[in-house]
């Protein structure tokens, strides 16, 4: 059976202003830092490899869902950090983020290859590895050696016996490039 919006308002079916839950489980996605902790100390007593990546995820597009299908593919657990409005201004300038950081976090959690979503209000995600110490740490390409960005936080993941996979990126996606083409009529 084909929905159309009518099917959502005023005909007994879901109207607008009822209490419904629709993001379901996505919810129980977003946790905080000591929960996270708690949860880690469980899954690697189970063996679960756990994965960690991070971003501004302002404006989601094609390129962070492929780049976190293929995260997730390395192993057991993803669980994807968040910088928060303030660092994703000071990151990206005073007309970033586009989408306030609950919203972000909502549309990553409703992804099904993302196990959990907790947020950060540092520039780089060096507090979250120590705290988290996933197995992997995973980067685009783009900083991948030897020609890539630095990573701040490469010595601390290898410290604790973790290690950084670099995932493929997809050419010409990007928040910013998307942005500039909303601005040019495009």
């Amino acid at each position: 059976m084909k929905l159309d919006s009518s099917d959502f308002v005023d005909n007994g079916n879901i109207s607008e202003g009822d209490d419904v839950d629709i993001l379901g489980n996505s919810l129980n996605k977003l946790v905080g830092w000591l929960e996270l902790v708690q949860l880690r100390g469980q899954w690697k007593l189970l063996g679960k490899t756990v994965i960690w990546t991070n971003g501004c995820f302002d404006l989601l597009h094609i390129g962070h869902v492929r780049s976190l299908q293929r995260a997730k593919a390395v192993g057991h657990i993803l669980v994807v950090g968040v910088n928060s409005d303030k660092s994703v201004r000071t990151l990206k300038g005073d007309t970033r983020p586009i989408v306030p950081l609950v919203d972000r976090m909502q549309m990553l959690a409703a992804l099904e290859c993302v196990d959990y979503v907790v947020s950060f209000d540092e520039l780089t995600p060096e507090r979250c590895l120590l705290e988290l110490q996933p197995d992997i740490h995973c980067k685009g390409a783009d900083y991948a050696p030897p020609g890539g960005k630095p990573i701040p936080e490469a010595s601390l993941v290898y410290s604790y016996g973790g290690k950084i996979i670099y995932i493929p990126i997809e050419g010409g996606i990007s928040t910013t490039s998307i942005i500039k083409s909303i601005g040019q009529g495009k």
